[in-house]
């Protein structure tokens, strides 16, 4: 039994906490496999009417998974280090379909595989410390764990947005974009979860937590994601390809092109048009199936060059200087990105 994550029931709930705070609370693989099998163990036992997940701490809900590991078990078996995301999307599977309410307090950082483990959920309660992203494309990868599926459903072109520069979101920006469901002040923050552990939930559960929820509600402030909402939907949206994206950014004259067009010079040109692809796609399947071709997506990266590189640049070395390949968009076929999207045969991901 891992103590990295902890498994509680607590009057009507049944209560995760991720327990890696110096780690920000990265999931391993260990932390993965326990909790899909308490959720599927707790989906069954009536005398849990709703599930709650937090993170130990108060840096961090959840980080996102541990890229240090994965980076060094894709080098020794890439096969092997694509199993730890099988697992991750089932869970990811589950908690979108899960028949029981389920609170995500994502106060703290909440990046990657935290997303994957939040914003499937019915709740997700943003407070004062809440930094969200989804930092991907600057690492080799792409924004997975179900990011196909709900940042095309982000309006306003603001997933699309988000996915290719791996912008930060804060508190009033996750509520403003769709991102968080609630937000409560960090004065109410710990008050708010004992209520919620507090309260009797009957028949109507969501209705319940969502009462308290709503007593504990605050104005998280002025959303910066606001501003840039018209400049992002006027630059973003309605592109077929990336390189008409790309393009209109380049003939803007707008401060906000200029410097949106300055982030992505720094990204891996793979991932950009992998993630790209990915929202085009995703914009129209259901949520299992982005799961199946999220794995598909990421089985290939696991067994290419940029993933690598990007960990290394990023937080092995921390030069900040990753070497690409291919350099960039101009070289990039269109065959080589539509090759991550093929079928695997027998190893495709199989749900639930």
């Amino acid at each position: 039994m891992t103590t990295e994550i902890l498994f509680e029931q607590t009057g009507d709930w049944g209560v995760v906490t991720l327990n890696r705070e110096k780690a920000l609370n990265a999931l391993t693989w260990d932390m993965v496999k326990a909790m899909r099998a308490q959720l599927i163990t707790w989906a069954g036992d009536s005398a849990v009417k709703a599930v709650m997940v937090k993170g130990a701490g108060e840096r961090a809900f959840c980080a996102g998974g541990d890229i240090r590991w994965l980076h060094d078990a894709a080098k020794e078996d890439a096969a092997h280090a694509s199993e730890f995301f099988r697992e991750e999307y089932r869970n990811n599977s589950l908690i979108y379909h899960y028949p029981k309410p389920y609170v995500a307090l994502i106060d703290g950082i909440v990046m990657g595989g935290g997303v994957g483990i939040s914003v499937h959920g019915d709740f997700r309660v943003a407070g004062d410390a809440t930094l969200f992203a989804m930092p991907e494309t600057g690492i080799g990868l792409f924004p997975d764990v179900g990011g196909g599926h709900f940042m095309p459903r982000l309006h306003d072109g603001l997933g699309l947005y988000y996915a290719l520069t791996g912008a930060r979101a804060k508190a009033a920006d996750c509520m403003a974009a769709g991102i968080a469901t609630h937000y409560a002040p960090a004065d109410k923050y710990s008050e708010l979860e004992a209520a919620l552990l507090d309260v009797p939930l009957g028949d109507h559960a969501h209705a319940d937590i969502e009462t308290v929820l709503d007593i504990y509600a605050g104005d998280p402030g002025h959303a910066g994601i606001n501003d840039l909402r018209g400049e992002v939907a006027r630059l973003f949206v309605g592109h077929e390809t990336l390189v008409s994206l790309m393009a209109s950014l380049a003939k803007d004259d707008s401060e906000f092109a200029t410097e949106t067009l300055k982030i992505l010079s720094r990204m891996s040109p793979t991932s950009m048009a992998l993630t790209f692809e990915q929202m085009k796609r995703g914009h129209t399947l259901d949520f299992d199936d982005t799961m199946k071709m999220e794995f598909r997506m990421v089985c290939r990266v696991m067994q290419g060059k940029d993933f690598f590189e990007g960990v290394r640049a990023q937080i092995l070395d921390k030069d900040r200087e990753p070497k690409w390949a291919p350099a960039s968009l101009a070289v990039l076929k269109d065959d080589e990105i539509t090759g991550y999207f093929e079928g695997l045969g027998e190893a495709e991901l199989v749900l639930p």
